[in-house]
Formats: structure tokens, sequence, C-alpha cells
């Protein structure tokens, strides 16, 4: 492989409770009553704006929409570490693909600059060419643009790129940028696979460097 391509919430980070403390602490905002847990990481994946249209319903407008959301993204700015921790096992292969020269990258729908402060604030500043999010481009995943940028700016061809992720976003953005996708099935959304599957799932990150570099 020329480039590992990462999914960042759901694949890297298990940020499932800060995101679903920050949806109900926008709810509340709103006197509305707190959310279960399960649905709102049902509603991650598509970005921010998405996640918070979910969360309210359709019985709000855009602009108070708009509203709820500046007040979940200050929120989350100031609770995103407080639980959210890698998943197992994830540090120990980054640190090995690293270690082995491979070109890394994580392209999330998450805004940029939360899932750099993420990255640092988790140790892992040194282990990716490129962070970008989804408002680094005019289009989010499932469009092809991430990965596009990301194969031109590394120098990896279509045929040595892999996507990881978690849900059928990721599948989707690989298959319009072409490229091979591997499915994680410690994830939010492992059950989006059965619709729309990847090439290969694994189900714990040892599984991933076997794959790409061998036993060694």
């Amino acid at each position: 492989m020329d480039l590992l391509i990462f999914d960042l919430d759901g694949t890297l980070i298990d940020s499932s409770l800060d995101l679903a403390n920050s949806v109900n602490a926008t709810r509340a905002h709103l006197h509305l009553p707190p959310l279960q847990n399960d649905l709102v990481y049902s509603y991650v994946g598509n970005g921010a704006p998405v996640l918070i249209r979910r969360a309210l319903g359709p019985d709000y407008s855009e602009d108070e929409v708009q509203s709820a959301l500046l007040y979940f993204l200050g929120y989350y700015r100031d609770h995103m570490l407080d639980h959210t921790v890698l998943y197992a096992g994830v540090r120990e292969v980054l640190d090995r693909l690293r270690d082995t020269g491979m070109q890394m990258a994580v392209l999330t729908n998450k805004p940029v600059r939360f899932s750099q402060a993420i990255i640092d604030g988790l140790g892992l500043t040194g282990h990716f060419r490129r962070v970008y999010g989804g408002n680094s481009f005019e289009q989010k995943k499932p469009d092809p643009i991430g990965i596009e940028t990301l194969m031109t700016e590394c120098g990896a061809s279509r045929h040595g790129t892999l996507m990881v992720g978690d849900s059928s976003i990721d599948v989707q953005t690989a298959r319009n940028a072409g490229v091979k996708v591997c499915g994680v099935t410690w994830g939010f959304q492992p059950e989006t696979f059965v619709d729309c599957p990847p090439d290969f799932l694994i189900h714990h990150p040892d599984e991933l460097a076997e794959r790409v570099i061998g036993h060694g």
C-alpha cells in the first residue's frame, strides 16, 4: 500500500459518550429531554450539521438548527476529550505502521479543528501526513474529493490506497474514489455494512497491520 486513509470517530477513537453528552446538552439548552445514547450514535457520520438536525427532528427551522449547532460546537469544543479514547490496539498498530514508513492520513466529516485537537490530545500528532475534516473541502464524504486530494498530495496510486472506516459512508467514499476499503466492526455503525459491504472486514486493529505489512 502507498497510503492508508482513516476515518476518525468509530474507527480510531471512541468519541461516543462525548458526542452523546454534547447532543443532550444542546437539547437541554432548548428545554428538550435527552435522547438515548445509542440513538445519538446512530446519527453520527455525516457531520455535525446533520447530527444536530437529526437530534432535533423535523419541527425545527433551519435557523433554529443553526443556532443549536453553534451551541453544540461550543459545548463539544470544551468537552471533546472528557471521555474520548483510542480503541484498544489502535495506538500500537499506528505506531507499527508509522515505523515502517507507511503514509497515513485522516479523512473525517468532523470539523477539522476538532479533529486535529483530538489527534493532538491523544498523542498522535506525528502519525498522519494530513488531517482533513468535514469543512476542509466544499463537499463532505461520501464525495471523493478528500481521497483524491490525499492521493495527489501523498503521491499515492489508486491501486495502492486504502480507506479504513466504520460505516457505509466510508465505503461509499472509497467506491466513489475507486479505491479499496476496509471496514472495522468495533465502530458506531457496522450494521450499515450489510447493504454496503467493504472489500474486507477486520475485528481488531492488529488485522490491518497483518494485511498491510505482514506478520513480521
